[in-house]
């Protein structure tokens, strides 16, 4: 199995393509661990509960773009597209997709010199979809 450089993420929030401002991007999806430990036992039990997913960006800040899309998102449900490489979806590129809640956004930051970054995290409002082909 060939290993894979993260270099060209795709990613597009409300129908639009925020690819080339992205810095770095985490798509998390975990599992509830649920104490399913009885009395007598000696050891403990777990059982996967509810799952969950998220996304962490990392935006270089521009106003014309990133700006003009997060900021009416905050509070609001939101679609959200993504892929390890910006081309066709692929059995060795899925995409994942959802709705997701922008529950803040910061809209600027940094010290004197530094590039302007902003960093978001997306919460879910639905089930994550992950499938090899578009639909």
């Amino acid at each position: 199995m060939a290993s894979q450089t993260f270099r060209n993420a795709m990613l597009w929030v409300n129908n639009v393509d925020l690819s080339l401002s992205v810095q770095s991007l985490t798509l998390s999806y975990e599992a509830e661990s649920l104490d399913e430990t009885a009395m007598g036992a000696t050891s403990r039990k777990h059982k996967g509960g509810l799952k969950s997913h998220g996304i962490d960006v990392t935006f270089y800040q521009n106003y014309s773009c990133v700006d003009a899309t997060l900021f009416g998102l905050v509070g609001c449900q939101t679609s959200i597209e993504m892929r390890a490489c910006n081309a066709c979806s692929s059995p060795g590129n899925p995409i994942f997709e959802a709705t997701y809640l922008l529950q803040s956004y910061p809209l600027l930051g940094g010290g004197v010199g530094e590039l302007l970054m902003t960093a978001v995290r997306f919460e879910p409002a639905g089930d994550l979809r992950h499938c090899a082909v578009a639909s």
